[in-house]
């Protein structure tokens, strides 16, 4: 169902975000999560970022909740086609929601060889990809 956007202020839509299993657990979904955060507020002005999460998905909740300081703004019944139900989540921009700070800290956290193994010897190999879109 299409909701009218033209009432809402700016905001932001994740609507995919997937890291290859074999790349999980090393912050890279954290580190496209807060940089597509900042380019939202700073290209587009978004004022809060949403996106749906499964709600049997503990891990990809925990990171919105936990390190990203989503809120659950409801619960869509039978969002998925198998008829589960999602969290509909926002993170809401302020001025005391800093993600350079965010990032800074995060990035301080990630060991060498994390990095390391995630290039390649032609470069830097793809591990993830996100979808977003932004309204106004």
């Amino acid at each position: 169902m299409e909701e009218d956007e033209s009432h809402k202020p700016p905001h932001g839509h994740i609507t995919s975000l997937a890291v290859l299993r074999t790349h999980r657990k090393r912050g890279i979904a954290t580190l496209l999560m807060i940089h597509s955060q900042r380019e939202m507020r700073r290209v587009f002005r978004a004022q809060y970022v949403s996106l749906h999460v499964r709600k049997s998905n503990r891990a990809a909740f925990h990171l919105y909740t936990k390190t990203l300081k989503y809120a659950i703004n409801d619960i869509e019944r039978g969002y998925y086609a198998d008829g589960e139900d999602a969290y509909d989540m926002r993170c809401t921009f302020n001025e005391s929601h800093d993600t350079e700070k965010l990032e800074l800290h995060f990035i301080s956290t990630l060991k060498l060889s994390s990095t390391r193994s995630m290039t390649s010897k032609g470069g830097i190999t793809l591990m993830a990809k996100m979808h977003m879109l932004v309204t106004s």
